[in-house]
């Protein structure tokens, strides 16, 4: 083997990259956490949609009351479309804006 200012070299050396492969292996496993986050997410939303309209056909939710939530909800015009709402301008997409929620609101 070398002197043991080698040794102490290789050793930083092996180091550096047993943790250039930890942090790949940590940035992999946040990736998965953040996709499956996102999945579920849609999941979540697809799900509650999906009863919500069917209590419409059902007749137990007012489909006015939901056309109503989301006229004023959405703002893409191609959004929009899916739920036969008419189109907006920009200037109704400007009004039709949430405000800004503040942090500091008990």
């Amino acid at each position: 083997m070398g002197t043991l200012e080698e040794k102490i070299v290789a050793a930083e050396t092996k180091l550096k990259q047993l943790k250039a492969e930890q942090q790949k292996v940590e940035a992999r496993k946040k990736a998965v956490e953040v996709k499956r986050k996102r999945q579920d997410d849609t999941r979540r939303k697809i799900l509650a949609g999906a009863v919500l309209l069917d209590q419409m056909v059902d007749e137990k939710w007012p489909k006015a009351t939901f056309t109503a939530m989301m006229d004023k909800a959405l703002t893409r015009n191609e959004d929009r479309a899916l739920f036969e709402l008419p189109a907006i301008s920009e200037t109704d997409i400007e009004e039709k804006a949430p405000e800004p929620k503040s942090e500091n609101v008990p």
